[in-house]
């Protein structure tokens, strides 16, 4: 969360000359909903079901670049269809760089708290870990412009072994 998944997904793929996928935006517009409403009313546990479908969905297309929600790895189905949709990159934040990225944010119903940096820190624990599993690339992206990201991961992808 705050990693920059969606501007970076989009710079990339303009880079790329692919198309952006942002499975959070796409559950939106199929729902007419916004996330934080959608929590609201099904709960955390409806939003993963709709995100389940929807990665699975977007996993199928060739030629994108896919942006995911934070808690996409928390279901080993997300984890298996990422691996198997093409090449996962994870931009890693620490919690202090999300903090400030989140603090004005209010379309992020898990940091609807009184303490968000003990609930990134949570989160941090539970998802780091499946992100450095599943992941091909591992980008630190505290304090650097996006651009210079996106170079990064376009030549650490050129340098991966074909699968």
């Amino acid at each position: 969360m705050g990693a920059g998944k969606s501007t970076i997904g989009r710079l990339l793929a303009k880079e790329l000359r692919l198309q952006f996928k942002d499975s959070d935006k796409e559950i939106e517009q199929r729902t007419g909903a916004d996330i934080p409403w959608i929590f609201d009313v099904e709960g955390e546990q409806g939003f993963r079901e709709r995100e389940q479908l929807m990665v699975a969905e977007l996993c199928e297309l060739s030629g994108a670049v896919i942006a995911t929600g934070g808690g996409v790895v928390l279901r080993a189905e997300n984890r298996r269809a990422l691996r198997g949709g093409g090449r996962v990159v994870y931009l890693h934040a620490s919690v202090e760089q999300q903090l400030e990225r989140t603090s004005r944010d209010r379309n992020r119903p898990l940091l609807q708290t009184a303490e968000p940096g003990k609930v990134l820190r949570g989160l941090m624990d539970i998802r780091d870990p499946l992100y450095r599993e599943i992941a091909d690339v591992i980008i630190e992206t505290d304090e650097r412009p996006p651009r210079m990201v996106v170079q990064e991961i376009i030549e650490r992808l050129e340098a991966l072994p074909p699968r």
